[in-house]
């Protein structure tokens, strides 16, 4: 029987620590996985950190191929994660930290359950650009499906940049994320799901299934609309997004 206490403190302990850990050496179904998610998460409420939304991976469909599933994957963002934009960050909080380029909704009314597009963007208060810091605990970045949705599915840190109209066209904006003005990754918001929205759709429907809901203030952050890039000490990593405007932060040793 799985032992879900203690996976999730083993996964709090390398997040808290910054120290990789193996493999879980037990196969696991994916409903075990989340249990683990969400009793890791439970350890850093009783910490203090608060609840401020979700994350969306696997947003990709060539991610879906290459790790074998037909559907997203997602975790929790607490107070904690929050970066402020223009900040710091230090690499000694983190085990292998990347970083992707995504498009965050501020929910402003309670969205649960299966909905249509347009349910969802009439739940959405604003929009931003947002970096996400994902950060697996595994040794050699190396994990399985329910490896990865057991440690939170990556999430470590994010930023969000200046809010606009939720009216704003998602469906195909352009954008760059630079390190000290050099680009790394040249994208479109369309290469979440075709489009952003679709996220949220899912979004609601996976915190259904695990009976909980979207409320008022919560962020959701869509999935990466690029590649993951390696973090290294010194540089200022920068988002444009089209329509969207910037955000960004400091990386420190």
């Amino acid at each position: 029987m799985t032992d879900i206490a203690a996976l999730a403190e083993r996964l709090d302990n390398a997040a808290r620590h910054a120290t990789a850990t193996p493999q879980l050496e037990q196969p696991i179904t994916l409903d075990e996985a989340y249990a683990v998610q969400r009793a890791s998460i439970a350890r850093r409420l009783a910490r203090g950190e608060t609840r401020v939304g979700i994350k969306m991976g696997f947003t990709s469909r060539a991610k879906m191929v290459q790790m074998g599933v037909s559907d997203l994957i997602w975790g929790r963002l607490t107070s904690a994660m929050l970066i402020e934009d223009g900040g710091s960050i230090s690499l000694k909080d983190y085990v292998h930290p990347r970083v992707e380029p995504e498009v965050a909704f501020l929910i402003g009314r309670p969205l649960s359950g299966r909905v249509t597009a347009m349910q969802a963007l009439a739940a959405v208060e604003a929009v931003a650009p947002a970096l996400e810091i994902i950060d697996s605990r595994y040794q050699n970045f190396r994990f399985s499906l329910t490896d990865v949705v057991a440690d939170n599915s990556s999430s470590s840190g994010f930023v969000v940049g200046p809010w606009s109209s939720p009216a704003t066209d998602l469906s195909n904006l352009g954008l760059v994320m630079a390190f000290d003005g050099r680009p790394q990754a040249f994208g479109s918001s369309a290469a979440i799901l075709g489009h952003p929205l679709r996220s949220l759709v899912a979004a609601a429907r996976v915190v259904a299934e695990a009976g909980e809901s979207l409320s008022p203030g919560d962020i959701v952050l869509a999935g990466g609309a690029t590649a993951a890039s390696a973090l290294a000490a010194g540089v200022f990593v920068a988002l444009a997004m089209q329509s969207l405007g910037r955000c960004g932060f400091h990386v420190r040793d």
